[in-house]
């Protein structure tokens, strides 16, 4: 183990307990561990599952090794790293004196269920005891001061600022008021207004940010604030030649007939009256749009529960990149599936709208990607907000059905600063 707020001086000193999950039917639950140390001052606790796991487990293997000393050979077993943190929510594990369901040696040791609401994010499941002749069992008690004390060592803003919060509750309305003036005087003279103003906006986005494509803010040209290289690798852009030739040498009619049986989206077809003439842009062009298209209505499926979704014509690169990056693993029936979640997709549509730009000259209409999509409007402003788009009103194009105004996203620089989306920001009910 390693902690994360320091280094261990006296390993001796400390008590480590593991913990099993007891599902040891689910292909990957029967893995997940949790390993827990109590000290005097507080409790630490790592795990192997969620999304703050540590990624070096996953990329290579640990050994340990231990020396006999009198056969002085060594045996070598399975390890692993667990990154241990302080238990910010008040609750600590403590050993009870008597236990009713105290198993016999050689037993695993009765079950008690363990609830983390905060750092460490642990699942709120049955967990057992992994090494057996344990004769003792645990239970959560809670410390209220030993909680605010962590709060306040190792707590996020976003926790000490609900911590002073109840702190100033407990005290006089005319106290509250005093301190309240003062304190905030004081942040504003030590950071400004706009610095607040772009903190609390840093919060509400932080979601939602976690499913664009990587941004280059000190990039000099628009095509370089969103690379084509993180939406395409080299090689899927390669395979994307075969699948893409048919749309490069499409003919009027068979543009014409596509779009009655609507085999692609109005986007692509919409395009595709426009291929330019050189051969080297008009094939770009056919392979960018091809992957769009895949993408749209990679988005509209629910549960994929077959190993290539999109077909045989589709390159197993392809296919292999829809499955890793834009859908997430679900447990359902007894066996793993692919699921399209609502992150998912905002996720695919925020690099549908980077590809669409890269398409269009960084300049791409919202409204027909939304409807391509089956978006709602304010959904895919927000996420085109969130790309640091400018967005305006314009007329649908001569071609579109629709005739109302459509809304355009534009990328130029300087890019604008983000901004909480509307609908969703959240605010406090003061009494």
């Amino acid at each position: 183990v390693r902690f994360a707020n320091g280094k261990l001086q006296r390993p001796d000193s400390l008590c480590f307990t593991v913990y099993r999950n007891r599902d040891t039917a689910h292909p990957r639950k029967k893995h997940h561990r949790i390993v827990v140390s109590e000290t005097e001052r507080l409790c630490y606790v790592g795990h192997n599952f969620g999304s703050e796991v540590m990624k070096c487990n996953s990329l290579c293997r640990y050994f340990i090794g231990v020396l006999d000393k009198n056969s002085r050979q060594m045996e070598v077993y399975n390890a692993e790293i667990f990154n241990m943190q302080p238990l910010l929510s008040g609750e600590r594990l403590v050993p009870m004196t008597s236990c009713p369901s105290r198993p016999a040696p050689g037993r695993f040791c009765h079950g008690k269920s363990l609830k983390f609401s905060q750092r460490p994010r642990l699942w709120s499941e049955q967990w057992v005891l992994c090494s057996p002749g344990c004769t003792e069992c645990f239970k959560v008690c809670l410390c209220p001061v030993q909680m605010d004390l962590c709060i306040e060592a190792f707590g996020t803003s976003k926790q000490k600022r609900a911590l002073s919060s109840r702190r100033m509750n407990a005290v006089g309305d005319d106290v509250v008021s005093t301190a309240v003036t003062k304190a905030a005087a004081n942040v504003i003279d030590a950071k400004g207004v706009t610095a607040l103003v772009q903190d609390v906006a840093q919060d509400d986005v932080q979601n939602i940010s976690a499913f664009l494509p990587p941004c280059h803010e000190d990039a000099d040209r628009p095509e370089h604030v969103y690379k084509f290289g993180d939406i395409l690798s080299p090689a899927e852009y390669e395979a994307l030649r075969v699948p893409a030739a048919t749309l490069a040498s499409i003919t009027t009619e068979e543009l014409a007939k596509r779009a009655e049986e609507r085999s692609h989206c109005s986007f692509v077809l919409e395009e595709l009256k426009f291929l330019p003439t050189d051969e080297k842009s008009r094939d770009h062009k056919a392979r960018c749009l091809w992957f769009l298209d895949t993408l749209i209505k990679f988005s509209h499926m629910k549960v994929i529960k077959k190993k290539h979704p999109m077909g045989p014509d589709c390159p197993h690169i392809i296919n292999r990149k829809l499955l890793k990056n834009f859908s997430s693993l679900t447990y359902n029936d007894g066996s793993i599936q692919n699921l399209i979640s609502a992150s998912m997709k905002a996720k695919i549509t925020a690099y549908v709208i980077a590809l669409a730009l890269h398409i269009n000259n960084f300049q791409t209409d919202l409204t027909v990607l939304q409807n391509d999509m089956k978006l709602q409007e304010s959904r895919i402003l927000d996420i085109a907000k969130a790309l640091r788009l400018r967005v305006s009103k314009a007329k649908a194009g001569p071609g579109l059905e629709n005739e109302q105004n459509h809304k355009v996203g534009t990328l130029s620089l300087p890019l604008p600063t983000q901004k909480a989306p509307e609908g969703q920001r959240k605010r406090r009910k003061i009494n």
